[in-house]
C-alpha cells in the first residue's frame, strides 16, 4: 500500500491519502499499454483506477495490473460493470484481496442503457463497506441529498457524475455540483462526462476538490496531447477558484480609471 508523502500545499487528501494531483485517470480505453503509460505519466495523476471486474487475475500474460507501476501510483479499484449492491461488495472484496488496498470507487449501475448510477444500491454498499475498513470512493448522480447521505455513511468523499459516462457533455448542471459542494465537508470529485479540457477547467472553477476522468483522454486523437491538456486545465481551474474570479456585471466597466481624464 502506498501514500503519496511528497504533496504540495493545497493538494488532494482522501481519507489517509495525500495526492499530489488533483486529477485521478482511468486506465481503460486505451490502445495499448504503452499509451496508457504515457498519458498517465503526462497527466501528471497520482491515483489510477482500474476496472478489476475487467482484468483476468488469472492470466499468465501480463495484464493491466501489470503495466501500471504501484510504487509511482496510487491504485484505485473500481467496481464498474456491477448492476447490484451484492455483486458491488463482492468485487470489492475481490479488489482487496488482489490488489492488496482497502481503496474501491463504489460503482452500482441502475440502467443498461444510459449507465446511470443506482443511488440507493451505492448507498446500501457503502454502508456495508465503511463497516468493513475500506476507504470508499462512491460514484452517484448529482443529487445534492444523496450525497450528504454517503457522507453520512462513512464515504471518503462524494464522487457526483457531471453528464453520463463516456458521453463527453461536460457538466450539464453545475448548480448541483455547487450544492453538492456546499453540502458536504468530505471532498467533492467531479466523475464521468468531462469531454475536453474546458470541461476540466469549469469544473474546477466550481470549486471541487479534482475531478476523475478517463475516456477524455484515452479517446482523444492523440491521448498523450490531451492528457497534457487535462492536467493544465485542471490546474488553471483550480487556481482560478482559489484567486476568486470578478463579479459579473450587466453593464461595461471601463479598465482604465475615468478619473481626471481631460474633455
Amino acid at each position: 500500500m502506498m501514500t503519496q508523502t511528497n504533496a504540495l500545499p493545497g493538494t488532494l487528501k482522501i481519507g489517509k491519502y495525500t495526492l499530489a494531483s488533483r486529477l485521478i485517470v482511468g486506465t481503460g480505453k486505451y490502445s495499448s499499454f504503452e499509451v496508457m503509460k504515457q498519458a498517465l505519466e503526462a497527466s501528471g495523476t497520482s491515483m489510477v483506477t482500474v476496472a478489476i471486474r475487467r482484468v483476468n487475475l488469472d492470466s499468465k500474460e501480463p495484464t493491466l495490473l501489470d503495466a501500471i507501476d504501484t510504487k509511482k501510483y496510487i491504485l484505485l479499484p473500481n467496481t464498474a460493470g456491477c448492476y447490484t449492491a451484492e455483486d458491488a461488495l463482492r468485487t470489492a472484496r475481490l479488489a482487496r484481496a488482489a490488489c492488496g488496498t482497502e481503496l474501491v470507487k463504489l460503482e452500482v449501475i441502475g440502467d443498461p442503457r444510459t449507465l446511470m448510477p443506482d443511488n440507493l444500491g451505492t448507498l446500501e454498499a457503502c454502508k456495508v463497506l465503511v463497516k468493513e475498513g475500506f476507504t470508499v470512493m462512491p460514484y452517484f448522480t448529482d443529487d445534492p441529498v444523496m450525497a450528504k447521505r454517503l457522507e453520512e455513511a462513512g464515504a471518503a468523499c462524494v464522487m457526483p457524475l457531471a453528464s453520463p459516462i463516456g458521453s463527453g457533455q461536460g457538466i450539464l448542471n453545475r448548480v448541483n455540483i455547487e450544492f453538492i459542494r456546499e453540502a458536504v465537508k468530505v471532498p467533492v470529485i467531479v466523475d464521468a462526462g468531462v469531454g475536453t479540457a474546458s470541461d476540466a477547467a469549469v469544473a474546477m472553477e466550481l470549486g471541487v476538490d479534482g475531478i476523475l476522468m478517463n475516456t477524455a483522454i484515452a479517446a482523444a486523437k492523440d491521448p498523450v496531447k490531451m492528457a497534457t491538456a487535462m492536467r493544465l486545465a485542471t490546474e488553471a481551474g483550480r487556481l482560478a477558484f482559489e484567486a476568486g474570479r470578478m463579479p459579473r456585471q450587466k453593464y461595461a466597466n471601463a479598465s482604465s480609471p475615468t478619473q481626471g481624464l481631460i474633455e
